[in-house]
């Protein structure tokens, strides 16, 4: 089996940060921003990329937090509202995984082998993932890479 290829959500596809009072928010327990958040990258582009590179047999998956100021009904409306954002945006793409977890849950839990791949906005999780990992920006030169290799 090929390695899985996980991508973390806020800041690496969906623009989170860019929402207009995304902070205050979240604080609010306003699950919001997590819907009205833009993309961060030519969807159409990134999901034939994913489709192509599902049928040279990687796996596709989301690792992403919870909000950190959180409660247990919080925390059901931030997963429907990211599993919302990823149906209007990658409808095309079925996930082999999708984890929203817990705020600061190590994302390297969720490793299936040791070169899996990560791309996340945050350089000390990068840091800590045993695999490959990249920045958000990499996205799209990444996985042609892995598509032109076979």
């Amino acid at each position: 089996m090929k390695r899985t290829i996980w991508f973390d959500m806020d800041g690496t596809i969906a623009n989170l940060y860019g929402v207009t009072d995304w902070l205050s928010k979240l604080r609010s327990f306003d699950a919001s921003p997590y819907v009205e958040a833009e993309v961060m990258l030519n969807m159409s582009i990134f999901a034939r990329y994913l489709n192509q590179l599902q049928k040279l047999g990687y796996r596709i998956g989301i690792i992403s937090w919870l909000s950190k100021n959180s409660n247990e009904m919080y925390d059901i409306l931030v997963r429907k509202a990211k599993e919302s954002w990823l149906e209007v945006h990658l409808h095309s793409v079925r996930f082999d995984a999708i984890h929203i977890v817990s705020y600061g849950l190590p994302k390297e839990t969720f490793m299936t082998a040791t070169d899996d791949i990560l791309f996340d906005d945050c350089e000390s999780i990068r840091n800590e993932w045993d695999g490959e990992a990249y920045e958000p920006y990499q996205i799209l030169s990444v996985l042609k890479g892995l598509i032109d290799k076979g």
